[in-house]
C-alpha cells in the first residue's frame, strides 16, 4: 500500500482537492482519495509538489510510424506531407519495430496508460500484445477508387483478426475513402461493436475538394496516377458530406478538425451520431502551422479527448506537452478542463472508463505527477512523472 500527499489532487469525477492524498495498493488500485488532514501526517505517505491526476489517454496515435521521427519537413501543409509520408514510411522491419517499441515505452513513462491506435498492417501486433499499456487498435481503410472497396475492406477484416480483441475497422479520412467503402463500413458497423476513428478537415483543401473539386488534393491523386473522374463536388464541406454515411450504432472520433466551423458543429446535431472530437494540436503546429478553433467545440456539450498524432508528425508521444500547447494558445481553457479531455473523456471513448480516467475507489487508472505549475496552471516547465 502506497499513500501520496500532493498540492492538488484532481480525481476527475469530482472537484480537485487541495491538500489532497490518494492511497493505492500493491497493484495500484484506488483505496482510497482523502482531504482529512489528520491523514497528512501518516509516516508512509509521500509528500509531492504538484497535482495528481489520473493516467493519461491518447486517444490518436499511429505507433507504426514512430521510425520517422524527425524524417519529414515541418510546415509543408497537409497534402505534402502525406507525400512525403508515401515516399519515406518503407524501412526495414527490424528499424519499424525497434521505433516501435521505443515509442510505447516512452508513452508509459510519460504517464499515458491506454491508447487509441491507428494501423495499416500487422507489424506492431506483437508489442501491444506485451505493452504494459492498453491498447485499442484502429484497422485503418483507405482507397478512394469505387472498384476496389470490397477488397479493401475483405483485407481489413483479415487484418482485424491480428489485433482482437480490441480493435475495428475504420475509414482513414474523407479524401481517401470512397462513398461505396464508406457504405460496407457502415454496415458492418451497425451490426458489430466497432469504434470508428476519421481524420477530419486536417487543411483548407479538403473541405475546397469536396466543395467545388479543386485544390491540393485534386493535385495528390494526378500524383498517385488516379482517376476521379467519376468524384463529383458536394457543395458543402468534406464533414457534412460523409456524415450520413457513418453509423448512428457506433462513438465515432473525429480527430484533428482544424478546419472544422461552427456550421458543421451545428450539422451534426441534425443527426443521431455518437461524435467526439479529438485534437492534436502540436501535430497540426508541424503539418500545418495551424490550430484548431477550440473555441467553437468547448460548450457543445460533446465529449473531447486528446491525441499525440504520430512521431511523423510530432517531436514526441506526451499528453501533457498537448495539453500546454493548448493552454498556451487559449487561455481560458483551465487545467482543469485540459485534465479531463486527457483522461476520463478518452477512457469513455474507448470504453474503460470503469477501470481507467478517474481517482475513484476500485479503479486502477494509473497515478501521473504534474510538477512546474504557477498554483495550477500549466507552464513551459510543467512536466510529468508517472507515480504509479
Amino acid at each position: 500500500m502506497k499513500s501520496f500527499r500532493a498540492d492538488y489532487v484532481f480525481p476527475v469525477h469530482a472537484d480537485p482537492i487541495k491538500d489532497g492524498i490518494v492511497t493505492v495498493d500493491d497493484n495500484g488500485k484506488i483505496i482510497a482519495v482523502s482531504d482529512n488532514p489528520s491523514d497528512h501526517h501518516h509516516p508512509q505517505t509521500e509528500k509531492l509538489s504538484g497535482i495528481i491526476c489520473p493516467g493519461f489517454i491518447n486517444t490518436h496515435c499511429h505507433l507504426e510510424l514512430s521510425h520517422l521521427n524527425g524524417k519529414l519537413e515541418q510546415g509543408t501543409g497537409l497534402v505534402q506531407f502525406i507525400k512525403n509520408v508515401q515516399t519515406t514510411r518503407k524501412s526495414e522491419d527490424a528499424d519499424v519495430l525497434a521505433a516501435a517499441q521505443q515509442a510505447d515505452e516512452d508513452m508509459y513513462n510519460r504517464g499515458i496508460v491506454a491508447v487509441g491506435d491507428i494501423s495499416n498492417s500487422a507489424i506492431t501486433a506483437s508489442i501491444k500484445g506485451n505493452s504494459k499499456l492498453y491498447y485499442h487498435t484502429f484497422v485503418e481503410l483507405f482507397s478512394f477508387l469505387p472498384t476496389r472497396a470490397q477488397e479493401i475492406f475483405d483485407n481489413g477484416l483479415e487484418l482485424l483478426n491480428e489485433f482482437k480483441p480490441n480493435a475495428s475497422i475504420t475509414p482513414h479520412a474523407p479524401y481517401s475513402v470512397s462513398k461505396e467503402l464508406f457504405k460496407l463500413i457502415k454496415n458492418y458497423s451497425d451490426k458489430n461493436a466497432n469504434l470508428l476513428s476519421i481524420h477530419n478537415q486536417e487543411c483548407d483543401d479538403e473541405n475546397k475538394f469536396y466543395r467545388y473539386k479543386l485544390g491540393g488534393f485534386v493535385d495528390l491523386y494526378q500524383h498517385f496516377g488516379l482517376n476521379i473522374d467519376f468524384f463529383k463536388p458536394q457543395a458543402r464541406n468534406s464533414l457534412q458530406s460523409i456524415l450520413p454515411l457513418l453509423t448512428s450504432k457506433q462513438p465515432v472520433l473525429m480527430v484533428h478538425n482544424t478546419c472544422t466551423n461552427l456550421k458543421d458543429i451545428y450539422f451534426i446535431k441534425r443527426f443521431d451520431k455518437k461524435i467526439n472530437w479529438c485534437f492534436c494540436p502540436n501535430a497540426n503546429l508541424y503539418i500545418e502551422k495551424k490550430l484548431p478553433k477550440i473555441d467553437l467545440f468547448v460548450n457543445q456539450g460533446d465529449n473531447i479527448t486528446l491525441g499525440t498524432d504520430s512521431l511523423a508528425s510530432n517531436t514526441k508521444l506526451c499528453i501533457l506537452s498537448e495539453m500546454q500547447t493548448l493552454q498556451q494558445n487559449f487561455p481560458e481553457l483551465d487545467t482543469d478542463r485540459l485534465i479531463k479531455w486527457g483522461t476520463i473523456n478518452g477512457a469513455k471513448f474507448l470504453g474503460i472508463d470503469q477501470d481507467k480516467g478517474s481517482l475513484e475507489t476500485g479503479k486502477t487508472p494509473g497515478l501521473n505527477l504534474i510538477s512546474g505549475l504557477d498554483g495550477i496552471k500549466l507552464t513551459a516547465d510543467s512536466k510529468v512523472t508517472r507515480l504509479i
